[in-house]
């Protein structure tokens, strides 16, 4: 029986195990070299400081876009603010895995690791 899979400290995506992390699978914390590579930085921890703050604003049912939290860290200028949109998407899947917030598509909670198109990010329930 193979161990639960964990979730990526960068991106958020669930890490399935694998038979080549079978003796090191206690010190797997990323899904790809990129992730590695690319950790959590400052912006990281802003986007995620801005979904909060943005969640703590509205009632307790409703829902904001990644690009909310995008444009509360990037500023109106659109070039910035559109470059934070998948950080926005990988915070919001870091926030899942802690259990701070559900990511919704047409109203319903799905896995963010797999959702493909526009989401919505509400506090969790």
């Amino acid at each position: 029986m193979p161990p639960e899979p964990k979730t990526c400290q960068s991106c958020g995506r669930t890490i399935e195990w694998r038979k080549k992390w079978e003796r090191d699978w206690d010190q797997v914390r990323y899904c790809s070299t990129a992730c590695r590579k690319r950790g959590v930085n400052d912006v990281d921890r802003r986007l995620e400081a801005a979904i909060t703050d943005l969640l703590a604003k509205r009632a307790a049912s409703s829902t904001i876009c990644p690009s909310d939290a995008a444009r509360a860290v990037g500023g109106d200028d659109e070039e910035t603010w559109r470059a934070l949109m998948e950080p926005a998407r990988r915070a919001a899947r870091r926030m899942v895995a802690r259990g701070e917030v559900e990511v919704t598509q047409g109203g319903r909670v799905v896995d963010p690791s797999t959702a493909k198109g526009a989401i919505r990010i509400r506090r969790a329930r």
